[in-house]
């Protein structure tokens, strides 16, 4: 960091009429892959925001080791640090807001809302709110369940198109628990289309019927309040006949 050009500390006086330059260094520890496409719905200098396709998790593990999200960020990104503000399961679709250095990260986590889409099996109501305390299943370390130790979790949903075998909703959380939307639907009896894993059936679509579709977020520079949309998969969409 300089004043007017001069190094000083973090803990040094200022003064009006200075310029403070802070030079952030960052690096790269992904293994780059510029044979991934994912399309980018919104981008600054401080933030790009993803449309994540299905199937594609958002970090590497042991069993994907060079088809993520990040690999792909470092391949746009070579220098930066991939700092993910949310995080989406492998099979869910949607925007993925990735930041670009620490200091947006730490603005921007915990500030960005997000808004869902999901087909959820059969008729849910109008419109709901389910409160639910969610835990870890005790024979697992990936699937959760609704049980009464768990964490507090808040899920609002309001119904808007459905025919004779699925709901489509949008949804919008309180919290930000893991697997959340997937738990609380199955928990009422409506688990999403395509996701066995808490009781959806693949008749129609192999994944879970969900999808991150919206962001609003405040520019912490500009002050601008940002919208990005990211249109319903193909999938989901034909889960109604293209009539959403």
């Amino acid at each position: 960091m300089t004043r007017n050009g001069v190094l000083i500390r973090s803990i040094d006086t200022v003064y009006d009429g200075d310029e403070i330059i802070l030079r952030l260094e960052d690096s790269s520890f992904l293994e780059p892959n510029g044979n991934l496409h994912v399309a980018i719905a919104y981008e600054d200098e401080n933030i790009v925001i993803f449309n994540k396709p299905s199937g594609m998790p958002v970090h590497p593990s042991i069993k994907h080791q060079g088809d993520t999200l990040g690999n792909y960020f470092a391949h746009l990104y070579p220098a930066l640090t991939f700092r993910p503000i949310n995080r989406l399961d492998s099979d869910t679709s949607g925007l993925c807001a990735v930041a670009k250095n620490a200091h947006c990260a730490n603005k921007l986590q915990g500030n960005i809302e997000k808004v869902y889409y999901a087909a959820a099996e059969g008729l849910i109501d109008e419109k709901g709110t389910i409160d639910a305390p969610i835990a870890r299943q005790q024979e697992s370390i990936i699937t959760r369940c609704v049980r009464a130790d768990g964490q507090s979790a808040v899920t609002h949903y309001e119904r808007v198109y459905y025919n004779d075998r699925f709901s489509f909703a949008e949804i919008h959380l309180e919290t930000g628990r893991t697997h959340q939307i997937r738990v609380h639907f199955a928990h009422i009896g409506h688990p999403l289309a395509g996701d066995d894993m808490y009781g959806g059936k693949l008749d129609f679509i192999n994944r879970q019927a969900l999808h991150c579709g919206k962001m609003i977020f405040t520019d912490y520079v500009s002050g601008e309040t940002k919208t990005v949309i990211a249109e319903i998969s193909d999938d989901i969409k034909a889960l109604f006949d293209g009539g959403i």
